[in-house]
């Protein structure tokens, strides 16, 4: 019998050349079970091993009636009861099959590379390597060592092959990697390539780690830019380049450097007339004043002069402070200090004819209305903002004001009406420099609007997908919250405490926004799923009172809704 298992960029099993469909695991335990002993050293486990793997809860006697139940449907589903061998102790796949796992021909042919070094072997080896090790179950915390490994020595193979391409699709954000080719481009004298090459890093470190290109890169591209004998570098050029710099001066924590580098490429900007790179540089003034404890002193007076001064650009510099607007917004004192800038801010826009300046005070004081739970005043407020900004063609402050939108539907339990928001407030996102941002906060009101499981569970695994090492923080807490707590009501306790400890991680950096009371509530969640109702009722009420500190008067609500309906359990376990 030949039995192939694939483990890399997917999981699937041949029997003698039948493969086994995914939809044929009823059970999740039973492919489990698989995956476990295909990934583990010598392909076996003491049974033990495996039971605090699946069921660390649980007591012996009922983790070892799962565990029996997860042999016989793998058994089932193999359709080849000698694959898996129960021995008195050990759990194993049989030596008696001839067995194939790509996950260890990858790693023998890779180890095999490195040591001989041979350019031409590496590239053998890296074509053996599918994808990352069953990425379907990111959140499987027993596989974090060897997808970690394995990626680790793919990464090293690419590497010593100088592959740079096939590092730079695996990591578009290594450095090495982009440097070298943009090197190699500039020493054929291709300019352009080298600056496509730099735009292209300079996007996704943005994207994927909210930082910028290092000073190597970039005096690379300062090179390029340099190159005689070819056209004329455009504006864009020069002021990208320059914003790049100012990200290194802000990561260095040389913030008066940095303020005025992003101070004087927005004025170049301004003058080329380049929205987007004005708001660029507005980012990095915004987060500057961030690090110097000034932010919001920075965001009301720019805000307001851009209105009374230059409104076409409005726009621009509001996405520049965006993140940490609505970050700020959702802290204790938020919301009063926000209505109170948003009042002065329309009535400086009214007299300016702004459409963007009042779009904006219109959205600010509707998120207002929202926290206090006046939602009625919140949908007239944030319909007024939508069509004044679609009317100023602002459009990540459009989308936020649509996610806002869905979040009043969602809070009347009207899904259909927060769909149909949601599905418009996509469609606009990626016409937005901030789409990542905005895309993963629409993300989290997706997987609350779900009406089956089915499709809360493709929500959840679509947010998952756009997640990265450097997703906006503030940005993607909604998500990990919304979608551990979907997790934990459906029963998918594996994946729940993996989420929360990434979010607390999270929200230790963030200090002041609403996600240490959104935690406590998940955290309930989880504890109710367990059948831990004392601890379930505890943290709903720690819940309940954070939410009360922050003036948010529905979320208040809907804790102790749920710790009330806890506390049935905890009468039960004290009888």
């Amino acid at each position: 019998m030949k039995v192939s298992i694939e483990l890399l960029g997917r999981f699937a099993i041949r029997i003698d050349g039948r493969e086994i469909g995914a939809s044929e695991w009823k059970r999740d335990r039973a492919a489990a079970l698989v995956k476990l002993l295909a990934v583990t050293p010598q392909r076996r486990l003491h049974r033990e091993q495996v039971m605090e793997a699946f069921w660390p809860d649980l007591d012996m006697e009922l983790a070892a009636a799962n565990f029996r139940k997860a042999v016989h449907f793998a058994r089932k589903v193999l359709d080849a009861h000698d694959v898996i061998v129960v021995g008195k102790e050990i759990v194993s796949l049989s030596d008696d099959v001839e067995l194939e796992i790509d996950a260890e021909r990858f790693e023998a042919a890779a180890r095999a590379a490195l040591q001989g070094g041979d350019a031409k072997a590496c590239a053998e080896a890296a074509a053996l390597y599918r994808g990352p090790l069953l990425p379907d179950d990111r959140y499987v915390e027993w596989l974090d060592g060897p997808r970690s490994s394995l990626q680790q020595l793919y990464v090293k193979v690419l590497r010593t092959g100088r592959l740079w391409q096939e590092l730079i699709a695996l990591d578009p954000t290594d450095e090495e990697a982009q440097c070298a080719l943009m090197q190699a481009a500039l020493d054929a004298g291709n300019r352009n390539e080298a600056i496509r090459l730099f735009d292209q890093l300079r996007e996704r470190l943005r994207i994927e780690l909210g930082v910028g290109p290092s000073a190597a890169a970039i005096a690379i591209y300062d090179k390029a830019l340099a190159l005689s004998g070819v056209e004329p570098v455009s504006a864009t050029d020069r002021i990208r380049a320059s914003l790049a710099w100012g990200l290194v001066h802000l990561q260095s924590g040389e913030f008066d450097k940095a303020s005025e580098i992003a101070r004087e490429t927005r004025d170049q900007a301004l003058g080329a007339g380049l929205a987007r790179e004005v708001g660029e540089a507005s980012a990095v003034l915004g987060i500057t004043a961030k690090m110097q404890d000034r932010w919001r002193d920075v965001f009301r007076d720019e805000i307001i002069d851009w209105v009374r001064s230059r409104p076409s650009f409005v726009p621009a510099v509001f996405d520049g402070h965006l993140c940490l607007a609505e970050f700020c917004l959702c802290s204790a004192s938020g919301p009063a200090e926000a209505a109170e800038l948003a009042r002065e801010l329309l009535d400086v826009a009214e007299k300016a004819g702004s459409s963007a300046g009042r779009g904006l005070a219109s959205l600010i004081l509707g998120e207002v209305a929202i926290f206090a739970g006046e939602l009625d005043e919140a949908e007239r407020l944030l319909t007024d903002a939508e069509k004044l900004l679609l009317e100023a063609d602002a459009v990540a402050g459009r989308v936020l004001a649509l996610e806002r939108l869905a979040e009043v539907s969602l809070q009347r339990g009207q899904k259909w009406r927060a769909s149909r928001l949601i599905q418009r407030g996509l469609g606009d996102a990626d016409q937005s420099w901030l789409s990542p941002h905005l895309v993963m906060r629409m993300q989290a009101l997706e997987v609350r609007a779900a009406t089956t499981q089915e499709k809360r569970m493709e929500a959840i695994l679509e947010g998952d997908r756009l997640l990265s090492p450097g997703s906006c923080q503030p940005c993607s807490m909604a998500f990990r919250t919304a979608s551990a707590i979907a997790l934990a009501e459906a029963g998918e306790l594996e994946q729940v405490d993996r989420r929360l400890n990434d979010a607390e991680r999270i929200a230790g950096m963030w200090h002041g926004g609403p996600w240490a009371a959104a935690l406590w509530e998940a955290r309930g969640v989880q504890r109710k799923a367990q059948n831990n109702g004392v601890r379930a009722v505890a943290a709903f009420a720690e819940a309940a009172a954070r939410y009360e500190e922050l003036g948010r008067p529905l979320d208040q609500e809907r804790c102790l809704g749920r710790m009330a309906s806890a506390m049935p359990a905890v009468r039960l376990a004290d009888a």
